[in-house]
């Protein structure tokens, strides 16, 4: 779902389209917020399980019952989208939402009672507090402060798929998830909106969770923005207009950005490309732990984490380059602490 803001970036300068979009306010009641060191711009990317915008045959396809079941939304996926000072680069983070952090105190549901905080999962500060909580614990738990948020339906994302024709997903192993209720056979796929949607919700099937989900999740992001740029679309103003007027009703933004501000973005994303946009999770230490009156739980790795969220801060690069002496006849060495095994790489280049 981080490519849904890194085209949007450079759609929404578009008049034709651009007060269609859900506006929510969830940065003005919080406080002491982290210092910005650069102008380079974080944007927290929320994948809700809202069935809101959902079809009666889409819920039914999906099995994930009434739209009344998940009125307020809950967390499904996490992305922390860094645009850099320059506007010619982004990195896209996925934050498991099973991640143990302390949650900020805070007023229950109907304002009544006073919430502690509390060790807990992080998704469970959306589900407690929605946006707000949600920003205020990742901002506590990254020293990051967050510009924009956005959050997409499930709605949107099938809209976004469908109006990109479908995406190209390689699976090497057959996918047989009840939970899911995805049914794939091992290879090359091109997938649908609500296909999709199981594709990237499926976390059962080969034992590895939230994390092998998380894995696919990147690839899927990898491949719609190859779809889209390869399509033409995030350059061509009418395909783009088309584009988002079939996805953006479902999508909800932050009330702080105006549309002069986009409108300059947009231009300076232009420098964007396929190459420039990396994809990786937050590093782990213990993919496995568990917490007492809490249960599984995902933990960062100290030193990595706090590595990458400074670099994040400070708008530097994820890769460093050690020169040798001057006496040496070896070339620079690039060194990627934070290297996954995924990214903008084609999942199904290898596969016939």
């Amino acid at each position: 779902m981080g490519v849904v803001l890194i085209a949007s970036l450079s759609w929404l300068g578009l008049g034709q389209v651009s007060g269609q979009i859900s506006r929510i306010d969830v940065f003005g009641a919080l406080k002491n917020r982290p210092e910005k060191t650069s102008t380079a711009l974080n944007y927290l990317v929320v994948g809700s399980d809202s069935r809101e915008g959902l079809t009666k045959a889409q819920i039914k396809s999906l099995r994930v019952g009434s739209t009344a079941v998940a009125a307020g939304g809950r967390s499904d996926t996490m992305l922390l989208v860094h645009i850099s000072k320059s506007r010619d680069a982004a990195y896209v983070v996925s934050i498991p939402r099973d991640t143990l952090v302390t949650i900020p105190a805070h007023k229950s549901f109907d304002g009544k009672f006073d919430i502690p905080a509390a060790p807990g999962k992080i998704n469970a500060a959306f589900a407690f507090g929605g946006a707000p909580l949600l920003i205020q614990t990742i901002e506590a738990k990254t020293n990051l402060k967050i510009d924009h948020y956005i959050e997409v339906s499930f709605a949107g994302f099938t809209g976004i798929v469908d109006a990109l024709g479908g995406i190209q997903v390689c699976s090497k192993v057959a996918i047989n998830d009840p939970k899911s209720h995805l049914i794939m056979s091992a290879g090359s796929h091109i997938l649908g909106g609500i296909e999709a949607l199981k594709y990237v919700r499926t976390r059962d099937f080969d034992g590895r969770g939230d994390i092998g989900r998380m894995e696919r999740q990147q690839q899927f992001v990898s491949a719609v923005l190859r779809k889209a740029t390869s399509s033409g679309i995030l350059l061509n103003p009418i395909k783009l207009t088309k584009f988002f007027n079939a996805t953006i009703s479902t999508v909800k933004m932050d009330s702080g950005v105006n549309k002069s501000d986009l409108l300059t973005l947009a231009k300076q994303m232009r420098n964007l490309s396929a190459g420039n946009l990396r994809t990786l999770t937050v590093p782990l230490s213990d993919p496995n732990a568990s917490a007492p009156g809490i249960g599984s739980v995902v933990i960062w790795d100290p030193t990595l984490a706090t590595d990458l969220w400074t670099r994040i801060r400070n708008d530097e690069a994820l890769i460093e380059t050690i020169k040798p002496s001057p006496k040496a006849t070896t070339k620079p060495v690039m060194v990627d602490k934070f290297k996954t095994k995924t990214g903008a790489e084609n999942p199904c280049a290898s596969t016939k």
